[in-house]
C-alpha cells in the first residue's frame, strides 16, 4: 500500500479545520466537495490560458515566426488575458431562426462532461475527488455525452455549415470511440480492475503500460487526437470547407465555452495517456507524485500540439475508413494478443 501524499495530507488538514468550525460531518463533506470542484475548475481554466499561449509559441517556432510579442512585454505573456477580455466584450448575437433554448444550452452542456471527468482522475495518492471502483466505465459514459452538444449546436443554429459540422462529429466520434475503448481493454485485463488508482499502482509496482502495451498506446494516441477534434482530424471545423462547423454562429462567451471545452478535452486526453500508459503519479521520490503527474501530462499535451502543426488535415472518408478498417481491427488484435500472452505466462 502506497503511503499518503502531500495533497492528501493537505486535504485531511483542511477537512479537520472545517470540522472544527462546523462539526457536522455532512456539511464538512459538502464543503470539501465544493472545494474540490473549485480547484478542478481552476485547473481547467488555467490550463486553457496557458495552453493557448503555448500553442501559439509552438506554432510560431515550427513556422519560423516569433509569435505573441507585444501584449505583456517582449514574450507576449499577457496575450491570453487580452484574448479573454476581447471575448468578454464581444456581443452575443443569436442567429435568426435558431432554436433559442437548444442553441443557448449547447455550449454549457459541452463544458459539463469535459469538466466532470476530472473528478475521476487520481492526481496523487489519495488525491481524487470521486474514487469509484468502476472509474473507467464511468469515464467513458461521461465523455461519450460530449457528442450531443455539438449536434445540438449545429442543428439549433439554423445554418447548413453548422449542421454539417455537427453531423461530421457524430461520425467521427462513433469511428474512434470504439478503438479508444478497445485500446484500454488490455490494460484492464492486466490490472483486473476498473478503478483508475489501481491501474496507476499496478504500474508503480511493475512497469509502465507503455512498455507492456506499445500497440495499444499508438492506437490510443491516434484515437484520442481524433476524439479531441484536433489536426489532422479537425474535419468538424474545417475552416476551408465549413467555416467553423457547429461553432459558426457562436460569439462572445458562448464561443469561449466551446473553446474552453476544447482545451479541457485536450488536457483530458493527456491525463488519460498519463494515467493508463505513463504510470500516473508514480515516479522517483525526490518529487511529489502530483508533480510527476503534471510533468507527464504536459509532455503529452506538447506532443498533441506538435501533431497539429506538423500533419495536414485528412478527408472525411479517409478519417472514417482509417478508424473502422485499421484502428478497430488492430485494437481487437491487441486484446486477443494480451489475453493469449496472459494465458501463456499463467497470469490468469
Amino acid at each position: 500500500m502506497m503511503e499518503s501524499s502531500l495533497l492528501s495530507a493537505i486535504a485531511m488538514e483542511l477537512d479537520g479545520l472545517i470540522y472544527c468550525l462546523i462539526p457536522i460531518p455532512f456539511v464538512v463533506d459538502l464543503v470539501m466537495t465544493f472545494v474540490g470542484i473549485a480547484i478542478l475548475l481552476g485547473i481547467i481554466s488555467m490550463a486553457a490560458i496557458v495552453f493557448t499561449y503555448t500553442e501559439r509559441k509552438i506554432c510560431a517556432f515550427i513556422q519560423v515566426r516569433i509569435g505573441p510579442n507585444r501584449v505583456g512585454g517582449r514574450f507576449g505573456l499577457l496575450q491570453p488575458v487580452a484574448d479573454m477580455l476581447k471575448l468578454m466584450s464581444k456581443e452575443d448575437i443569436m442567429p435568426a431562426g435558431a432554436d433559442k433554448v437548444v442553441w443557448a444550452l449547447s455550449p454549457a452542456l459541452l463544458f459539463v462532461p469535459a469538466a466532470l471527468v476530472y473528478a475521476l482522475f487520481p492526481f496523487d495518492v489519495g488525491a481524487v475527488l470521486a474514487d469509484v471502483n468502476v472509474g473507467v466505465f464511468l469515464l467513458f459514459a461521461i465523455s461519450g455525452q460530449a457528442v450531443l452538444p455539438f449536434l445540438m449546436g449545429g442543428y439549433a443554429s439554423n445554418n447548413k455549415y453548422s449542421f454539417i459540422g455537427g453531423m461530421r462529429i457524430v461520425g467521427q466520434m462513433l469511428s474512434y470511440e470504439a478503438p479508444l475503448l478497445f485500446s484500454l481493454l488490455g490494460i484492464i485485463m492486466l490490472t483486473g480492475s476498473l478503478r483508475l488508482d489501481d491501474i496507476v499502482q499496478m504500474q508503480a509496482q511493475n512497469y509502465w503500460f507503455i512498455f507492456m502495451q506499445p500497440l495499444a498506446f499508438i492506437i490510443f494516441l491516434i484515437a484520442a487526437v481524433a476524439e479531441t477534434n484536433r489536426t489532422p482530424f479537425d474535419l468538424v471545423e474545417g475552416e476551408s470547407e465549413i467555416i467553423a462547423g457547429p461553432f459558426t454562429e457562436y460569439s462572445g462567451m458562448r464561443w469561449a465555452l466551446f473553446f474552453l471545452a476544447e482545451y479541457a478535452n485536450l488536457l483530458t486526453a493527456a491525463i488519460l495517456a498519463t494515467t493508463f500508459f505513463l504510470g500516473g503519479y508514480s515516479g522517483p521520490s525526490f518529487l511529489p507524485g502530483f508533480v510527476w503527474f503534471g510533468l507527464k501530462a504536459v509532455l503529452m499535451v506538447l506532443l498533441i500540439m506538435w501533431f497539429r502543426w506538423t500533419f495536414p488535415r485528412t478527408r472525411v472518408d479517409q478519417i472514417l475508413t482509417f478508424g473502422w478498417k485499421v484502428l478497430v481491427p488492430f485494437s481487437i488484435l491487441n486484446v486477443v494478443l494480451t489475453g493469449a500472452l496472459m494465458f501463456w505466462f499463467g497470469i490468469v
